[in-house]
């Protein structure tokens, strides 16, 4: 019996790793065409994500400047395992977005990317790109 969950947990891990190596060579195309998204809204790179879109949205103060978020981490993983090295589109905004409306939709949503997130980000100028894992 013992064996067999051993098995199941092996393979169960396995899988896991390999969809988030599916996911991360699928959003790194978008990184190496980030000039088909530079200056523009992010809604144009998020309608072109045609296989899989974003779990959660996570934004944080910029430095000393608590008052605004320069960048947001997309994360592509149930928000449980948002800090286990999950898969991460970084975007850059063209202008920081003031962190009490980053905040705002966080704490509402508990950081799940919902319609709202998307409306609210969709607009915003992406300055650059940045996939990792």
């Amino acid at each position: 019996m013992n064996n067999k969950i051993s098995v199941l947990i092996l393979l169960l891990s396995f899988s896991i790793m390999y969809a988030q190596l599916d996911t991360l060579n699928y959003l790194k195309q978008f990184e190496v065409n980030k000039a088909n998204y530079i200056n523009k809204p992010l809604s144009i790179l998020l309608n072109d994500m045609t296989q899989i879109q974003p779990k959660t949205a996570w934004s944080a103060s910029m430095g000393r400047k608590k008052i605004i978020s320069a960048d947001t981490r997309f994360k592509f993983a149930e928000k449980e395992l948002s800090f286990r090295h999950t898969v991460t589109l970084l975007i850059e905004w063209q202008d920081p977005i003031p962190r009490d409306q980053t905040k705002y939709y966080e704490q509402k949503n508990g950081f799940y990317f919902t319609n709202e997130e998307r409306s609210f980000y969709g607009n915003k100028i992406v300055k650059d790109i940045l996939v990792y894992r």
